[in-house]
């Protein structure tokens, strides 16, 4: 590592349950030191952080960064731009691009292209199809941060929709697996029902009740059943209904094989906001009632949620404002899903070490991820200095996304994501983004 020793003094610092004010010292990479007061004589430039938050970055573990062939709407070194700036330092990246990943060389491919230009740490899943079981098989433990099935609609051949090897898939996976769960013939019953009564102009709100809660809960219950049957390591991702709750257990994280996920948009949104939005926030699953989104913040509080995630999916806005059957579904959010869960915090809903737990902790533990995700010494210093008093007005002229909106244009955020280290290195601070600062490959202790 060629990053400066840093030193940042006065920050509060929230880890491990913990809120308190200490000094960080950053060298090689690593965090040195914790303590009460460290001589700046120890570093080779400071940042003072009086006032200021200071937290381990969060490690995104679901993104679609749309590289390789779908750069149009973003790309690996746009999209992880955005991720730093806010206060994201890793990333697991999903499988359906073009050419799929599901095979061993597709995977090595994508290693190769964030290594030559992601700003954050990076690690990606393997899909899985009706026809790759061999290649899960023998993935080797170490290269993808986790096996992805889409139990729900995909692109391309990536619906697993073969009873039989399904369950060969729990049966036999080597590393976790992360789940969409969706009932595809549930939805396409709805689909043709509102098709009838709508024709091409089915509203947006239609959404929350075509991917219905009732197609949810049919596939999280079958991928629980399954992982209870094969005792399988499964992470079950964007939960949106209160029903599907009933699966998971409010236990601490080292009891559990089975886990789940929530995403950002999924604890702000409701149906109601699709009338002012339309298909801005249009994604699978759907985001539903305001009686579900409580729920599920209920449950990121008392434990059955597990991880906080943004499911970060870009389209051009051009592919927004199409008709309900052809606009994509996904929306933009690395660069506001911390900034959205302090607003969380300061409307009294979560606190700090509760955000910290779930995107931070949590992620790193549930993953086997090496020496990231905490405040420790030894660890590397991904870590990131929030200003609590300085509120931040999302624009278009400040969106580092490629595909230029975001459904949070207009918003004003209570806290600003100040500066990110990355591995040690000062990747962004103040406003702006240290360019040839590259993230590291995330290794894991399995």
């Amino acid at each position: 590592m060629t990053a400066k020793s840093t030193l940042i003094t006065g920050a509060t610092l929230v880890n491990e349950g913990k809120t308190f004010l200490a000094d960080l010292l950053i060298k090689s990479g690593r965090i040195e030191r914790i303590d009460s007061a460290i001589s700046p004589k120890m570093a080779q430039q400071v940042i003072e952080a009086d006032g200021k938050l200071l937290i381990p970055g969060m490690i995104d573990d679901q993104v679609h960064f749309r590289e390789p062939g779908l750069t149009y709407k973003g790309e690996i070194a746009t999209e992880s731009k955005a991720a730093i700036v806010g206060g994201i330092t890793s990333y697991m990246e999903m499988p359906n691009v073009r050419p799929a990943t599901i095979s061993h060389d597709a995977l090595r491919d994508k290693l190769r292209r964030a290594a030559q230009v992601s700003h954050a740490n990076y690690a990606f899943y393997m899909g899985t199809t009706n026809e790759n079981l061999e290649a899960i098989k023998s993935l080797p433990p170490n290269l993808a941060c986790g096996i992805k099935i889409f139990m729900g609609s995909s692109t391309g051949n990536m619906l697993v929709d073969n009873p039989q090897v399904l369950q060969d898939f729990f049966r036999h996976a080597p590393v976790l697996i992360a789940t969409h769960c969706e009932d595809t013939p549930s939805i396409q019953l709805l689909e043709q029902k509102y098709a009838l009564r709508y024709g091409e102009n089915i509203p947006a709100h239609c959404h929350a009740e075509i991917r219905s809660a009732e197609a949810c809960y049919k596939s999280s219950s079958l991928a629980v059943a399954l992982a209870k049957e094969y005792k399988t390591n499964l992470h079950v991702l964007h939960i949106t209904t209160a029903k599907e709750l009933e699966l998971f257990s409010s236990n601490s994280l080292q009891h559990k094989h089975i886990t789940a996920e929530a995403c950002v948009h999924h604890l702000w949104f409701t149906q109601e906001d699709y009338s002012r939005l339309n298909h801005q926030i249009k994604c699978n699953p759907s985001i539903k009632l305001a009686s579900d989104r409580n729920a599920i913040r209920a449950a990121v509080i008392d434990g059955r949620i597990d991880v906080i995630a943004t499911d970060h999916a870009p389209h051009t806005y051009e592919e927004k404002q199409k008709t309900y059957a052809t606009a994509p579904a996904g929306l933009p959010l690395v660069q506001h899903a911390l900034p959205m869960l302090f607003d969380l915090v300061k409307q009294g809903i979560f606190t700090y070490e509760q955000i910290v737990q779930k995107t931070s902790h949590h992620v790193a533990q549930r993953f086997q991820i090496d020496k990231r995700g905490f405040l420790r010494e030894g660890y590397w210093a991904d870590v990131v200095i929030v200003n609590p008093n300085q509120p931040q007005l999302v624009e278009t002229n400040n969106l580092y996304y490629k595909c230029k909106w975001s459904p949070l244009t207009g918003h004003l955020f209570s806290h600003r994501i100040e500066t990110t280290f990355v591995s040690g290195q000062l990747a962004f601070h103040q406003g702006h983004v240290h360019e040839p600062i590259r993230g590291q490959p995330l290794e894991f202790t399995r």
